[in-house]
C-alpha cells in the first residue's frame, strides 16, 4: 500500500482519536475540526515528497497534530492590558484605553484619567525593568513582539512572558481603581 492510502486509512480508522487529543488541548471542537483537516492535507501533501518508508505513520502524523496545535497557540492574539474591561457607561467608555484617551470629557473624567495614568506608572515603576520595557513598547508604543525582538536578539516567547508578568501585575495594582468605576 502507498503512503497516501496508509495515511487516508490512517485518518479513516483513527480519526476519533486525533480530534480527542486536539480537543483537549484548543478550545472549541470547530477548532479542533480544522485542525485535523489541516494537518492531515498538510502530511498528505508532505507524503509525495518522502522517499524513505516511515516506520510508524501515527507517530509521524500525531508530531504533525502536536506541532500544529502550538502553531495555533502561537498566532492567537496576546491578551492586551487595554482589553481590561470596565462595565459600559452612558459615555461608552469601556475599557482602559477609551478612558485615559478621551479628552473630550468633562472634569470628573479628568480627574479619574489623571488618577489612572499616575496609578499605572506607579504601577510600571515596581516592574523589573525588563518587564517595563516590553510593556511599554508594545502597549503603549505599539511596536510588535517582532520588531522588539529584532531590535534586542530577545527570544519572543521571552517577550511574552515579560509582557504577561506585566499584565498582571498591573492588573492586581489597578484593581481597586476598576473596582472603584463600577
Amino acid at each position: 500500500m502507498d503512503l497516501a492510502m496508509q495515511i487516508e486509512h490512517l485518518f479513516r480508522t483513527d480519526r476519533k482519536k486525533f480530534l480527542g487529543f486536539i480537543r483537549q488541548r484548543v478550545r472549541s471542537a470547530e477548532e479542533a475540526e480544522d485542525i485535523l483537516q489541516d494537518v492531515f492535507a498538510n502530511v498528505l501533501a508532505a507524503s509525495q515528497n518522502v522517499s524513505k518508508p516511515i516506520e510508524n505513520l501515527a507517530s509521524w502524523v500525531f508530531t504533525s497534530v502536536r506541532n500544529r496545535i502550538i502553531d495555533s497557540y502561537r498566532k492567537k492574539r496576546t491578551e492586551s492590558f487595554t482589553d481590561m474591561q470596565f462595565p459600559q457607561s452612558d459615555e461608552g467608555s469601556d475599557n482602559f484605553e477609551s478612558l485615559i484617551m478621551d479628552y473630550t470629557a468633562g472634569p470628573d473624567a479628568l480627574l479619574m484619567r489623571e488618577t489612572i495614568w499616575d496609578a499605572i506608572l506607579k504601577a510600571l515603576d515596581e516592574l523589573p525593568a525588563e518587564q517595563r520595557e516590553i510593556f511599554v513598547k508594545n502597549e503603549l508604543e505599539g511596536i510588535s513582539f517582532r520588531q522588539i525582538a529584532d531590535e534586542t536578539g530577545v527570544n519572543i516567547n521571552t517577550l511574552l512572558a515579560r509582557k504577561r508578568y506585566a499584565v498582571l501585575h498591573l492588573r492586581k495594582s489597578l484593581q481597586e481603581h476598576y473596582d472603584f468605576a463600577r
